[in-house]
């Protein structure tokens, strides 16, 4: 198993479908195009690739400042597939994640999970993180 950040076309291709598990909206034919916009504003893609080839959990990220919480991560999206889910992969990608904020220099690291993901927060719950916010939004149309 390696960790690694996806830079190629196929690479980012590679992890559409863990990420079209957690954002079912997604569109193979567009994903590496929609990858490659978002990088330019500083996104990044990790994943976990097995020895077999297989890409079973993604992580969606970018370095962010801001006045009330410094340099961090924020972790836009983290998705195991459902077949590999309780086999450490979601967990192997997030520790790998936090040490790269460390060795950055972050201050923090933060996420954003939906109220319904009941799974997801006991997850994060066990990996220290704490809840610290309410997040509030205006939706003006639906994702596509």
């Amino acid at each position: 198993m390696k960790i690694a950040l996806a830079t190629t076309d196929e690479e980012i291709q590679a992890c559409f479908p863990a990420m079209h598990e957690l954002r079912p909206f997604l569109k193979a034919d567009e994903f590496v195009s929609r990858v490659r916009r978002m990088m330019q504003d500083g996104f990044q893609l990790a994943y976990v690739k097995t020895d077999d080839g297989k890409v079973p959990a993604v992580g969606g990220f970018r370095f962010v400042e801001m006045f009330h919480r410094g340099k961090s991560i924020y972790l836009d999206d983290l998705s195991t597939m459902e077949t590999n889910r309780s086999e450490g992969y979601g967990g192997k990608l997030l520790d790998w994640l936090l040490e790269l904020a460390k060795k950055e220099g972050c201050s923090s690291f933060h996420l954003d999970s939906g109220v319904q993901r009941f799974d997801a927060h006991r997850f994060y719950l066990r990996k220290k993180f704490n809840i610290t916010a309410h997040h509030f939004v205006i939706q003006f149309k639906p994702l596509e």
